[in-house]
């Protein structure tokens, strides 16, 4: 079992090209994008070679539309479940309060055997 390689699209190859000739310098623009500064110098080099034949492959996205999706939605249930875990907490604190302003223990009855 190999490691498998990043594929990039030639959209996100040429914004990363772009980057540089706008003069953000090669250890910025490798640490914003995540890749190797050694790629982003071949890939500067491949662009000035060629700048219509550059990146002729496919490549494909870092993470897909459908991977997106599923981790938006994830983060909703999650924000959902925080929310209600917070109204529990809220209410459970509120009863305590109560208890104490009252001076009321808290129930400690225990079943009886039978």
């Amino acid at each position: 079992m190999g490691i498998s390689r990043r594929m990039f699209t030639k959209e996100f190859k040429l914004a990363a090209v772009r980057r540089l000739e706008q003069g953000v310098t090669i250890t910025e623009a490798a640490r914003a994008l995540e890749v190797s500064p050694n790629v982003l110098h071949r890939w500067r080099r491949e662009f000035r070679e060629g700048p219509g034949n550059a990146f002729p492959g496919n490549g494909k996205q870092r993470w897909s539309e459908g991977r997106i999706a599923e981790l938006e939605r994830k983060i909703g249930q999650q924000a959902l479940e925080i929310d209600f875990l917070k109204g529990c907490l809220q209410r459970i604190e509120e009863q305590r309060m109560l208890q104490a302003l009252t001076g009321n223990p808290p129930s400690s009855r225990k079943s009886r055997k039978k």
